[in-house]
């Protein structure tokens, strides 16, 4: 619905979700939900923080690295990175294989998208099945993020190239694991890539009385946010990645990559929609961050 409102153009995401019916609020579209059903699609202000990171990395290595998007759903950014001339050596995507197949099942159903990955692919022909997905630049991968040796093994198996500069992209998926788990996840990505860079997307200030009732809200959908105690702060969220071996880290809260973005830009999707409740707008971009770290052995 964003999308087809104007709040940012994305060609691709129509052949992976159905138009949606119903009207979301402006609150909703422009910063963050706690609706797991609409983590998926992004929101304005999460669109662009991501994406700033991404390009960032990309002009940093001039695209001679890989992108490892972690739970990545129904995510477009293959496509939009390859309209931009800006596809990195090999992009992956992981997911479990049920959300695999109904991504695959799409891309061989619907030419457009395709068409972009034969026009990327070189060498020996194009590998697919119902739960994994080949080529030389893009390759999804059927796996557990739970399991590390899993993970590694299916993306060697795609010519993951551990020496190359990584970028791992999770958006709304450590917050599913347990800390344990998410913990073990990041130790293995810092300690198997001598450069690599990892950005995060998920809740924060979940232990005040607005993150106690969105986590309300969604128990009562039978979602359970397995490792919400680590969303207390933004605090919590950097040291989580420092002491998962990574060597910088910080974390910001939505609000403020709200202000961070182009103002004429933030002006013209304020004019799209009415947006009356502001203090609810806040308050919810308060309760999301963007949160990145690094290890950098070449001084990138």
């Amino acid at each position: 619905f964003a999308v087809s409102v104007g709040y940012w153009k994305d060609p691709y995401i129509q052949y992976f979700v159905r138009p949606a019916k119903e009207r979301k609020a402006p609150e909703i579209n422009r910063g963050n939900a706690d609706s797991p059903a609409l983590c998926a699609a992004g929101y304005y202000a999460r669109v662009h923080g991501v994406s700033h990171l991404i390009k960032a990395f990309l002009e940093k290595t001039e695209c001679n690295s890989q992108i490892v998007n972690l739970g990545a759903g129904m995510d477009t950014l293959f496509w939009r990175l390859k309209d931009e001339n800006l596809l990195p050596r090999k992009y992956f995507e992981v997911d479990f294989p049920m959300i695999v197949a109904r991504k695959i099942h799409n891309i061989k159903s619907k030419p457009p998208l395709s068409k972009p990955i034969m026009e990327s692919h070189s060498g020996d022909s194009l590998l697919i099945d119902s739960h994994s997905l080949d080529s030389s630049r893009y390759s999804i991968v059927g796996a557990d993020l739970r399991s590390s040796s899993d993970l590694e093994e299916k993306l060697k198996k795609h010519s993951l190239d551990i020496h190359l500069p990584t970028l791992l992209v999770a958006e709304c998926v450590l917050v599913y694991m347990t800390p344990q788990q998410s913990a073990n996840l990041l130790k293995w990505a810092a300690s198997t890539f001598p450069v690599a860079m990892v950005i995060n997307y998920e809740q924060v200030n979940m232990r005040d009385r607005f993150g106690q009732i969105m986590i309300e809200n969604l128990q009562r959908r039978h979602c359970n946010l397995a490792g919400v105690e680590l969303c207390s702060s933004l605090d919590s969220q950097r040291e989580r990645l420092l002491l998962s071996g990574w060597e910088n880290a910080r974390a910001v809260d939505m609000m403020k990559v709200y202000g961070f973005l182009p103002q004429a830009d933030v002006r013209r999707i304020e004019a799209l929609e009415f947006l009356d409740e502001k203090e609810l707008f806040e308050q919810l971009m308060q309760h999301y961050c963007i949160c990145w770290a690094s290890k950098d052995s070449s001084n990138l």
